[in-house]
């Protein structure tokens, strides 16, 4: 059995551990990282706590990355490294106000890139996952695959906003105002992971975003790619999971929203 076959059963493991978890979670402690706006609860390190065990468990001596214990200054990969990209909690700030449309990503990166991913919702019952070469599905067992909408006036698109969007000039808000003048639609999920995978099963069109890390993006974007989407940096340039932007579409409406950004 190969390490990408191996590595999906460790990640889906890891991901139902945590799911269970936090399926009926309640957070009481809730805190901040340094802005009123970037929420961390009991929760958040719990699920990586149990995610990091359920995947050492499984697939022991690979690398590890996650949002809530990254340790180590990132480095890229050499030849023969692995590492686990996690979010133990991809939309934190729903999660605290009760809302279920929040997360678990799970990715693995290899020297040739993100090999394997998987987004679940567990309150929503809704699960993605890919591997690099071997399709995108749901949890039935279904292929995903991007929608079919080629004029962005038909689109629906999602994007997220920084945490320090109060003080910080490159906020999102003028790209916002012009895509809700130029896109059919636009909605902020406040989960990049999901936003991602809703581009890859065809719920939506389009997603872009500043200031992400790659435990945010590094499952979906492999997920929307799989699907037949198309996966850029902002500029239209080759993707980059810690390089801080995307932007992911079903490909039809791809050239339009890059160009789009740069009018605005």
């Amino acid at each position: 059995m190969s390490l990408t076959c191996d590595a999906l059963a460790a990640a889906r493991a890891a991901t139902r551990a945590a799911s269970e978890l936090l399926r009926d979670a309640r957070p009481e402690a809730i805190r901040t990282k340094g802005n009123p706006k970037d929420l961390v609860t009991e929760w958040d390190v719990r699920s990586e706590e149990l995610i990091r065990k359920t995947l050492e468990e499984h697939a022991p001596g690979i690398g590890f990355m996650g949002e809530e214990s990254n340790d180590a200054p990132f480095h890229p990969l050499g030849p023969g490294e692995w590492r686990w990209i996690v979010d133990p909690i991809d939309g934190t700030v729903n999660f605290a106000h009760g809302l279920p449309i929040w997360s678990i990503s799970i990715a693995l990166e290899g020297p040739n890139g993100i090999e394997v991913g998987i987004v679940h919702a567990p309150r929503m019952n809704w699960w993605f996952e890919a591997t690099n070469g071997g399709g995108a599905y749901d949890g039935t067992g279904a292929p995903l695959r991007v929608s079919a909408i080629d004029a962005l006036p038909q689109a629906m698109l999602a994007t997220g906003f920084p945490y320090d969007r109060a003080t910080n000039p490159v906020n999102n808000f003028r790209q916002w105002e012009h895509l809700q003048r130029q896109a059919g639609a636009c909605r902020r999920i406040g989960s990049a992971a999901l936003d991602l995978c809703f581009v890859a099963c065809g719920w939506m069109e389009g997603y872009w975003e500043w200031h992400l890390k790659a435990w945010d993006i590094a499952a979906g974007a492999l997920i929307v790619r799989e699907a037949g989407g198309t996966v850029t940096d902002t500029r239209g340039n080759l993707f980059d999971p810690h390089g801080g932007e995307v932007v992911a579409t079903n490909g039809a409406i791809h050239d339009v929203l890059v160009a789009e950004l740069g009018r605005a």
